[in-house]
């Protein structure tokens, strides 16, 4: 039987590709948008691990369409940005534990800055969804209440509705984590 002489040259390119791929893993997580990293920017407010992730909407999206608006305080705030259709739940460390995009409806409230000012688990919005986790941060001319929540159905209110609401409708588990953080009195602050 030949002998080879084929087994040091084998062992010598599995060494390199190992090598090769070792070091692409390292280069991949060392990545300013690395999942890893991006997650830790995206994590709940209860910082729990498997309350951790992005609000829907936030694949692909670039790092200056989830920073919080520099235009929008300090401190502990829900900052509600109407232009871009986005949420940042920001703590006090001025680091946003979550983002997410959001539906608003027929009308917007004026930018400025608000309190939480009401908590109701689930009632029937005023477009006759059934909707839960509502978060009320001011009420506007004619009685129209602004506030956060999420359709149990997932469906979005209509932005051109006759009949004019204030609801924010948001993802249910982005509606769940704005639950938890935005408890009452705690400042929401829009922006254009």
């Amino acid at each position: 039987m030949a002998r080879s002489s084929s087994g040091p040259v084998v062992a010598g390119l599995t060494a390199a590709a190992l090598a090769v791929v070792g070091f692409l893993a390292f280069q991949a997580s060392a990545a300013p948008d690395s999942p890893a990293k991006a997650g830790a920017a995206h994590s709940s407010p209860s910082g729990h691990p498997k309350d951790k992730g992005k609000g829907k909407g936030d694949g692909g999206k670039d790092k200056a369409s989830t920073a919080v608006p520099a235009s929008s305080g300090t401190g502990l705030r829900v900052v509600y940005a109407l232009k871009a259709k986005r949420v940042w739940l920001v703590g006090e460390n001025e680091q946003a534990t979550r983002t997410f995009e959001v539906a608003p409806s027929s009308v917007s409230p004026e930018p400025g800055t608000y309190k939480v000012s009401g908590h109701t688990s689930k009632l029937t919005g005023s477009d006759g969804v059934p909707v839960e986790h509502i978060v009320q941060f001011h009420i506007g001319q004619g009685g129209i209440v602004f506030g956060f929540s999420a359709a149990i159905d997932g469906s979005t209110p209509d932005p051109n509705a006759p009949k004019k609401t204030g609801a924010v409708r948001e993802q249910r588990a982005d509606g769940a984590a704005m639950w938890k953080f935005a408890t009452i009195g705690t400042k929401v602050v829009v922006v254009p």
